[in-house]
């Protein structure tokens, strides 16, 4: 389980295999000691599992598997050297609990069709951006709900039909790959959980 709060912003130096098997090498900011051998990371939404850690300069160098599903429902399959990926660490037992209950279980993608500047200050402009989701998972995305992008815990501030909106503020823009992201962009998304069972529950009643 994750949060969607990013602990770090990865970049990926190696993508190798074909057809339904990747592996990708990811430069991290973390402590290899801190990461076994199969631990879960969300990368950019998706939860990879460690399957080797070295360390590098500045932090260390891990490696992840993405197999068919993953490859089908996210962009992972997309990633090539270079491309720089949202990290977080999964939830341990008595951490703050500061975004939402995430899973790394990417429904399908979303993709940008806007993106405005809304305030400026100090501390810089905040971004609009306009998404339009699948439309089979448009129906769990709520006004003033959860919704998981790219490994990103935000709050919906309007929904009409398919797409819906969220704000980025400074800090989030300069701390995550969200500060990089322009219209047409395509964002792994996962909806809320309890809004998935919710909806669930009602159908089996129906």
């Amino acid at each position: 389980m994750f949060t969607g709060l990013v602990s770090a912003v990865g970049t990926v130096v190696s993508v190798a295999g074909e057809g339904d098997l990747r592996r990708v090498a990811i430069r991290a900011p973390y402590d290899p000691a801190t990461i076994a051998l199969g631990a879960s990371i969300a990368c950019a939404g998706p939860c990879l599992t460690a399957v080797s850690v070295e360390p590098a300069e500045g932090g260390c160098v891990f490696a992840v598997d993405a197999a068919a599903e993953t490859l089908m429902r996210t962009t992972v399959g997309t990633w090539a050297r270079g491309t720089r990926i949202n990290l977080e660490r999964s939830l341990r037992i008595g951490d703050e609990l500061g975004g939402h209950l995430v899973t790394g279980h990417v429904d399908g993608l979303a993709e940008i069709v806007a993106r405005e500047s809304v305030t400026a200050d100090a501390w810089g402009a905040s971004e609009r951006f306009t998404l339009r989701a699948p439309a089979a998972l448009a129906k769990f995305i709520a006004e003033k709900g959860s919704v998981c992008l790219d490994g990103t815990s935000l709050t919906v501030n309007g929904v009409t039909g398919d797409r819906f909106t969220v704000l980025l503020i400074p800090h989030t823009l300069q701390v995550t790959t969200w500060g990089e992201r322009q219209e047409g962009d395509r964002l792994n998304l996962e909806v809320d959980l309890i809004a998935r069972y919710a909806a669930r529950l009602a159908e089996a009643r129906a």
